[in-house]
């Protein structure tokens, strides 16, 4: 080999295998789609243990529009001479290897050693790994572990399985929606409701239904795929997201901010982020099984968590066919597995609003005018059910109402801040409405026998976990 070629290649595997460089888990861990006996996990190797504290803002632009979409890659937003890693809030990735360590609570000695992987740069420096053959209704003592050629890292963290469909057990879960960056109500610690949610609640899982992250709003507009995944760790570093997701069984469900831009559709493109690439890269940022999906947690309680951009079909072209957000596919999977579930207590996660109502001039959920004609097959439909919830995300207000016409009930889990509430008002309270404020929070729902029969209760929750609202059905 000439001198030349060996020092080629020396730099290449240099680049590779730092000799010299530190490896963090700055955004720990995500636990997503747990059942009985499977999990999905979520890491991610970088450069530094923390967000950029004291790094260069963003310059204030203007926001480009959904029918005048920029083509520019969003670097207008950088001061000159600066790039994302001079960001505020930057956490840039690092290459080098993971892997898992886990086991039941109290049974180190049954441990479960994954291979060690290499994290995938051309997705951001992740990598994500499939358990299987777990115990059901079990907590789970979870490591993930992380190196280069010089360096180690490892996070703490675990999660619980769910209980079989004949297992009667009492169960927490907690449902959260809208929770960017710039409306946190912690600056130094992120949403205030993960601290109260993991001290207070406990929950046995989680669901976000979407908006996890605004694309679509400045600081910065993610017009690339580099800004969207840049807004993307800047959230999750935060201290009390981070703890939460380390410790907490999820389940993630996406909308438009996190897609693209608000109230977009298949082919849509914001900035140079195309539709397929924002798919993409929730996928790559959140541990998924498939896009909708139905999980049984014990006897009492089977929750459905569907789709709403994917299969969305804003143009059909048959003279018959009327718009759809669900698409034909995932309609007749959810009527055929809603209908046939034995579950006491059956809830519905939508990330947009089913029974609303909406505000006016929104024409993007199955509450508004557009999509009537599912929106109607859909409440109709929970409406002859037993025991038929929904709880949807998307509304920046918190709600309890009954469909009128069909008695379909609905639950929205509000923004994931008070500063995020806005959009509505109670002078708008109508004959849907059992309960409406125009603040965040969280929604909490229990499934319990401990009066002998089995219970449901939703709490609309305040940040701190005040409840401000409660409903039961036995």
């Amino acid at each position: 080999m000439s001198i030349k070629r060996l020092l080629a290649f020396c730099t290449l595997i240099t680049a590779a295998y730092p000799l010299h460089a530190d490896v963090f888990m700055a955004n720990g861990m995500k636990i997503g789609d747990v059942t009985s006996d499977t999990a999905k996990v979520w890491t991610r190797l970088t450069a530094q243990p923390e967000r950029t504290r004291s790094g260069t803002k963003f310059l204030k632009t203007t926001n480009p529009t959904k029918e005048e979409p920029a083509r520019a890659d969003g670097s207008h937003q950088f001061p000159p001479g600066k790039t994302l890693a001079d960001m505020e809030g930057s956490v840039p990735g690092a290459d080098g290897e993971v892997r898992l360590r886990y086991w039941p609570k109290g049974q180190r000695g049954n441990k479960t050693v994954t291979d060690w992987m290499r994290v995938d740069s051309q997705k951001d420096f992740t990598r994500q790994f499939s358990l299987t053959g777990l115990s059901a209704n079990t907590d789970y003592v979870l490591e993930a572990e992380g190196k280069d050629a010089s360096s180690t890292v490892a996070v703490d963290g675990g999660f619980r399985t769910a209980p079989k469909a004949d297992d009667v057990q009492d169960i927490d879960f907690v449902v959260v929606t809208c929770g960017d960056y710039p409306r946190r109500d912690d600056a130094e610690n992120g949403h205030v409701i993960y601290e109260t949610m993991l001290k207070k609640i406990d929950p046995h899982f989680f669901v976000h239904t979407g908006d996890i992250e605004y694309y679509d709003r400045d600081d910065p507009y993610a017009l690339s795929k580099e800004l969207a995944r840049y807004k993307m760790n800047r959230l999750f570093s935060m201290p009390y997201i981070r703890s939460f997701h380390n410790n907490v069984s999820s389940y993630f469900i996406k909308d438009d901010h996190d897609t693209l831009m608000d109230d977009c559709d298949p082919d849509d493109v914001y900035g140079t982020l195309t539709w397929d690439e924002g798919i993409a890269i929730f996928e790559e940022q959140f541990p998924r099984t498939r896009p909708y999906k139905t999980v049984r947690w014990g006897k009492d309680l089977q929750v459905w968590m569907m789709e709403g951009r994917d299969f969305r079909d804003v143009h059909p072209e048959g003279p018959d066919q009327e718009p759809s957000i669900w698409g034909a596919q995932q309609k007749e999977w959810f009527f055929k597995s809603f209908a046939e579930s034995d579950a006491t207590f059956r809830v519905l996660i939508s990330p947009t609003p089913v029974v609303g109502p909406d505000r006016k001039g929104k024409n993007d959920n199955h509450a508004n005018k557009e999509f009537a004609f599912e929106g109607n097959q859909i409440r109709e439909f929970l409406g002859s059910q037993e025991n038929a919830f929904v709880i949807c995300g998307d509304r920046h207000w918190q709600y309890h109402s009954v469909d009128p016409t069909t008695g379909a009930t609905e639950f929205s889990c509000g923004p994931s801040s008070d500063k995020h509430a806005s959009g509505y008002s109670e002078e708008f309270r109508n004959e849907y409405h059992k309960y409406l404020k125009i603040l965040g929070g969280f929604l909490s729902v229990n499934v319990s026998r401990e009066t002998g029969e089995p219970v449901v209760t939703f709490n609309h929750h305040a940040p701190d976990g005040t409840v401000r609202y409660s409903f039961q059905k036995k």
